[in-house]
């Protein structure tokens, strides 16, 4: 029987039309199991491992590094063992592709037409690969990996292989101090610094070079957030603010996190904040919504029953926005213990596509790097957005007249006004901002 070459195609997720090509785990030449990882590809939010589906050799890689690899185009072509099952023929055979099945022959020049075959891949991903049958065969190797240079320094994130060619540096010449050897950016720099010291003291005069400008394609997270923010435009907005005591929360939080087991398990605002917004929710229902507008003559809006907030996270890659399902039957415990999964997933670049889907509505946290009045954008099809900026110290005249010291965070809300007057949003602004100032009313409503 005759050798069969698979050119391996990805689908990476509904919507998804390209994806960044990470690194590869193989070369041509090498051979692979089932199962074994052939290559990492980023798509607009979250990077994924392409595993193989057969056991084989590899033949050709249709992309390079930094390339953008298209959805349903051939990745790589694997050359499958003639040894294959009867099973495995018959899958061949009745893919139902656009040419249709031909006979798999061995001696003979008969060729096969090409089929679609649906098969697993990595973390959950479906992966279309149009098989296509060649006769005369080829002995394998007995590596399992190609004999190229194959080296922990390839693993990095796209902000990092764009560093790299900033400054100019081969990123196999970086040695990472990252999780199995990942390049961090610290890493380029610690390398550039130490070729510049290692390099010999010309006392030549130089002409300082001329910086120019230069031309560099958005990465995958970059894209995602210009297709986003271009069709947010036709959203008109409505935005309403008001300054929150937090005083109280403060101290509460103290309180609490004094008997914290380890400085990972202290509370912040943020799991109080999302709670305090789902227990609004509860009575403006409204701004947990979802607008679909596909037929502008007859739009429709969907009152959705689960509070899953999406939060965005700053990240060396770009703004990621990972979602927190159900935050109505969630205790502020388990919201801050999610919270804390989120941040590391998404630090280490480990987020999946089903971490950033259903989100009903979006709370954006720009106080840790400053800022206090915020303008966010609504992500359709959401119809309203939370930004919170930096807590600070302000005076303010308490009950009795005196004058105290209270800490303030403004919290900024952009509405739909197309959906959600003015009056609505102001009223469940207010609602959040009481139940942050009265703790204590807060936990009354938590079921």
């Amino acid at each position: 029987m005759g050798t069969i070459i698979v050119p391996r195609s990805l689908y990476i997720g509904e919507g998804i039309t390209e994806c960044q090509l990470i690194q590869w785990f193989v070369q041509p030449g090498a051979r692979v199991e089932q199962f074994d990882k052939l290559c990492e590809v980023q798509s607009d939010k979250a990077s994924v491992e392409i595993t193989s589906p057969f056991d084989g050799v590899i033949k050709k890689l249709h992309y390079d590094p930094d390339d953008m690899a298209i959805t349903g185009k051939p990745l790589v072509d694997i050359d499958i063992q003639s040894e294959i099952t009867e099973e495995d023929e018959a899958k061949l055979a009745g893919g139902g592709g656009e040419e249709g099945a031909g006979s798999l022959v061995g001696d003979t020049k008969e060729s096969v037409g090409e089929q679609e075959i649906r098969v697993e891949g990595a973390a959950g991903v479906d992966v279309a690969e149009p098989a296509v049958a060649s006769t005369g065969s080829q002995p394998y190797p007995d590596r399992r990996r190609s004999s190229g240079k194959q080296d922990h320094s390839s693993l990095a994130t796209p902000a990092v292989r764009h560093l790299t060619k900033e400054m100019k540096v081969a990123i196999t010449d970086v040695r990472g101090t990252g999780k199995d050897g990942r390049v961090l950016k610290e890493d380029v720099h610690r390398h550039v610094a130490q070729s510049t010291q290692q390099q010999p003291t010309v006392h030549t005069p130089m002409q300082k070079a001329r910086e120019v400008d230069r031309k560099v394609p958005l990465t995958p997270v970059q894209t995602q957030m210009f297709k986003i923010m271009t069709r947010s435009l036709n959203i008109p907005h409505f935005l309403y603010t008001c300054a929150t005591d937090v005083s109280s929360l403060t101290a509460l939080r103290k309180t609490l996190n004094i008997s914290a087991s380890s400085p990972d398990q202290r509370l912040t605002q943020l799991p109080f904040i999302l709670k305090a917004v789902s227990l609004a929710f509860q009575h403006h229902p409204l701004l947990n919504s979802s607008l679909d507008s596909t037929d502008p003559a007859k739009p429709q809006l969907t009152y959705r029953s689960a509070h899953s907030f999406g939060v965005a996270i700053d990240t060396p890659s770009g703004l990621l926005v990972p979602v927190i399902r159900n935050v109505q039957d969630l205790s502020i415990g388990d919201i801050a213990a999610q919270l804390r999964q989120l941040s590391e997933k998404a630090r280490d670049n480990k987020l999946a596509p089903s971490d950033f889907s259903g989100a009903s509505f979006t709370i954006s946290n720009i106080g840790n790097i400053g800022g206090g009045v915020v303008s966010p954008v609504i992500s359709e099809p959401q119809v309203a957005i939370l930004g919170i900026g930096r807590s600070k110290i302000v005076p303010a005249f308490n009950e009795q007249g005196d004058l105290v010291k209270v800490e303030e965070l403004v919290f900024s809300w952009s509405a739909d006004h197309r959906i959600v007057d003015g009056a609505e949003c102001a009223r469940c602004a207010e609602r959040v901002k009481k139940l942050l100032e009265e703790p204590g009313k807060m936990m009354i409503e938590m079921r």
